[in-house]
């Protein structure tokens, strides 16, 4: 289970990962979002995520706090991308520039990438309102799963280097 603010690198680690172990990758994002950017409603995403976890391997991609708890409960493994508010900025900004009309294999369908002040005030906020909280969940889940932190590249690297080593 990968989380983090939008910008952390979820995506692009979440991908490596499965390379490197061959294990499914759900993003999360092209479940969530229907069509032009229309939300789920809370039963059947929850309905959805539910389906996720029951598998008995998997590496998910995204945050989504409302069914946060059904990732925390069924995963063996919960990995924070836990990285500078001024980084997840420039890498936010910088793929809406990037992306913009296009929808991004990792997100649903027909929801093209836009600017969008409201995702750019949460990344802003996010080391503030949500990382904190998250921290003190994930110092209480180290009881009893593997809880691994990732704070810059050359953490990311060895993280992943670790699984390459494995299958060689």
């Amino acid at each position: 289970m990968i989380i983090g603010c939008g910008g952390a690198g979820k995506t692009t680690f979440a991908k490596a990962l499965h390379d490197a172990t061959g294990i499914p990758l759900i993003h999360l994002d092209k479940l969530y979002w229907k069509p032009n950017w229309e939300e789920r409603d809370k039963a059947e995403w929850a309905a959805i995520v539910e389906r996720v976890v029951e598998k008995e391997r998997w590496i998910t991609d995204g945050n989504y706090g409302g069914t946060m708890h059904l990732r925390f409960e069924q995963a063996d493994t919960v990995i924070f991308m836990d990285r500078s508010r001024y980084l997840c900025l420039y890498r936010v900004i910088k793929r809406m520039l990037m992306n913009y009309g296009k929808t991004r294999p990792d997100m649903g369908e027909d929801c093209a990438e836009r600017f969008d002040w409201a995702f750019i005030r949460y990344v802003y906020g996010y080391n503030n309102t949500r990382r904190p909280k998250i921290l003190q969940y994930l110092e209480q889940l180290k009881t009893h799963k593997n809880v691994v932190i990732l704070r810059n590249n050359r953490e990311v690297r060895a993280y992943l280097k670790g699984f390459k080593s494995a299958q060689d």
